[in-house]
């Protein structure tokens, strides 16, 4: 990761464990625009898939629900879903989270860059 994406990250709201969690997922999505030397499009993040749905269960993110929880949670919610174990909630499967979170992490860095393009 190149100084001017840390700088990007640096300026990352990161109060809550969901925010942390998404925090690293861009950092992990610069990575890839990086070591693929892309520019920073919502195609060249979704990596070939459809939908961010499609990014997570294609095995583009984690693929175990106890690391998603992991970066996802705070001690209390490991707590309650068992490291992963329970489903996060009546709606949604672990991948369902992290297809939700990596959509943020995108339109984080997608924004960032429009800004950047502006200035």
């Amino acid at each position: 990761m190149n100084l001017k994406d840390e700088m990007l990250l640096g300026k990352m709201s990161t109060r809550s464990a969901w925010a942390r969690g998404v925090k690293a997922y861009a950092a992990d999505l610069l990575q890839h625009l990086e070591e693929n030397n892309l520019q920073p499009t919502k195609e060249n993040m979704l990596n070939g898939a459809a939908s961010w749905n499609q990014w997570a269960r294609g095995g583009c993110g984690l693929i175990y629900d106890a690391d998603i929880a992991e970066r996802l949670c705070s001690p209390s919610e490991l707590k309650r879903t068992r490291n992963g174990d329970r489903r996060p909630n009546a709606r949604e499967e672990w991948l369902d989270v992290e297809a939700r979170a990596v959509s943020q992490a995108a339109a984080y860095i997608l924004r960032a860059a429009k800004r950047e393009a502006q200035a």
